[in-house]
């Protein structure tokens, strides 16, 4: 009985081991690299202040249609998605 016992501990411990633990680390560890990419890559885009001068030049007429079609919503959300396809695509690491 005792021996049953013990293999089947040994059992369960073998797979803690070998699937969750192993898979534990290699997740974290995706995670804390795709974390540091991420940070790096937020540092290269531009600033506020940078894009308030480059948008400065433009007419009252055209900044009607660009609310109209409610750009400063949709910008952000097409740069989000253009930087989020690039880390999953083109990071191997991540992707």
């Amino acid at each position: 009985m005792f021996g049953i016992l013990v293999s089947a501990f040994n059992l369960i411990l073998g797979w803690l081991v070998r699937s969750v633990l192993v898979k534990f680390v290699v997740f974290f560890a995706l995670y804390f690299v795709t974390a540091q990419f991420v940070g790096v890559i937020a540092s290269w885009l531009p600033t506020g202040s940078s894009l308030t001068s480059a948008f400065g030049g433009v007419s009252a007429a055209t900044w009607y249609f660009l609310d109209l079609f409610a750009l400063s919503v949709g910008l952000p959300a097409v740069i989000s998605a253009c930087l989020t396809r690039f880390i999953i695509r083109r990071l191997p690491v991540i992707g």
